[in-house]
């Protein structure tokens, strides 16, 4: 069987069609795969595994179900949902990832990231993301009241929007030295991520080593799903998947 993998669906009540075709996309693959990777960006916001905004209590409900099928489910946080916790681990039946994930995807030596950690000259960005991630300041932004959590949540977002738009291209995409430090740190002749919304798959050398870099698409127009078995990878659409189960 196959393993797939996913990211940057960024779900939210304003693109209904997206959580519908991952409802699809898991009823297909429920019983049917290895397991189901979903490395980063699940949601476009999360504010803690209380947040009751729609639709994210059906997507924990689609998640649940599936992982009740039997077939692992893994999760990854992104730079979106770096929040998610072991409420929502509890919720959906599914095993967080640290970022990097090393795994032998079918004899293969993997590295699995979201991918913002490989983005090293956005400096501001990553300013930001070791802020965020820091326990202490976790542990504080969740004390709050979920209204304001939410509001925060959006001012940030929109913030975020204006910063990217001022920003090189180059700048938040991924860096060929740190892919390859990446690469090379974790004896890997695979990487899969998401984050730069970049999907396409890249061959390349490290050290005279042939190695391969994989980067999911986005949910919000060039939706992807990575197919990995024993005879290799294909990225494909979504919709083209699911006319091939």
């Amino acid at each position: 069987m196959a393993t797939l993998f996913i990211s940057d669906l960024h779900l939210c009540g304003e693109r209904p069609d997206k959580l519908a075709s991952l409802e699809r996309l898991l009823a297909h693959a429920a019983g049917r795969v290895d397991a189901l990777y979903i490395l980063g960006d699940l949601f476009e916001i999360w504010v803690g595994d209380d947040d009751d905004t729609q639709p994210y209590p059906a997507v924990v409900q689609y998640l649940r179900q599936f992982s009740d099928s039997g077939t692992p489910l893994y999760v990854m946080r992104g730079n979106r949902d770096f929040l998610i916790g072991d409420g929502f681990a509890s919720m959906t039946g599914s095993t967080l990832l640290v970022d990097p994930t090393s795994t032998d995807l079918h004899g293969t030596p993997a590295l699995l990231m979201h991918g913002d950690l490989l983005c090293t000259q956005d400096v501001d960005y990553q300013a930001f993301r070791r802020k965020v991630r820091d326990p202490h300041w976790q542990r504080a932004f969740l004390a709050k009241p979920l209204w304001l959590r939410k509001l925060t949540g959006k001012v940030a977002r929109m913030r975020s929007r204006l910063a990217s738009r001022g920003k090189p291209q180059y700048i938040m995409d991924v860096d060929q030295r740190a892919v390859e430090d990446a690469l090379r740190g974790h004896a890997a002749t695979l990487l899969i991520h998401g984050h730069t919304h970049r999907p396409g798959i890249y061959d390349l050398a490290v050290d005279g080593r042939a190695v391969r870099r994989i980067v999911l698409g986005d949910w919000y127009e060039q939706d992807s799903v990575l197919v990995c078995d024993r005879y290799g990878q294909s990225l494909l659409r979504v919709q083209d998947y699911l006319g091939q189960v």
